[in-house]
């Protein structure tokens, strides 16, 4: 019997103490305006859990160090306007690193999509991705 998987349950950042949390936190609430669904601890052991609207982002406090960025090399948050997206991040004082781009994932069928790129608050790569 096969295993049933029906999509991501959630993706998880981990901080360098309780500052970077906050500011995670912030990007990831205000900035994105992804609501809170769950949070436990204080301090070095908070957590948070948003959602996402397909799925959650889970944050800890808790990192021990900073990690590099390892085999998953961005994940993509989907948006119905993805320039939105980045004049948001922009404000908030965020790296872009593409500027919103109409592209065509040359697949079969063809896959239009607007997509951009930011760095987030722990380094991780995040992409805005609108279906066209």
């Amino acid at each position: 019997m096969k295993p049933n998987i029906t999509g991501i349950h959630h993706l998880a950042l981990k901080c360098c103490g309780v500052e970077e949390f906050n500011k995670t936190v912030s990007f990831y609430k205000d900035t994105l305006g992804l609501p809170v669904v769950r949070t436990w601890g204080e301090g070095e052991s908070a957590g948070i859990m948003l959602d996402t609207g397909n799925g959650l982002l889970e944050i800890f406090a808790d990192a021990e160090s900073r990690l590099t960025q390892g085999a998953i090399r961005h994940f993509a948050l989907a948006s119905d306007d993805t320039d939105a997206c980045i004049e948001a991040v922009r404000a908030a004082g965020y790296k872009v690193t593409m500027e919103p781009n109409d592209i065509v994932i040359g697949s079969v069928p063809p896959y239009p999509a607007r997509i951009a790129f930011c760095i987030g608050p722990v380094g991780e790569e995040i992409e805005f991705f609108c279906v066209k």
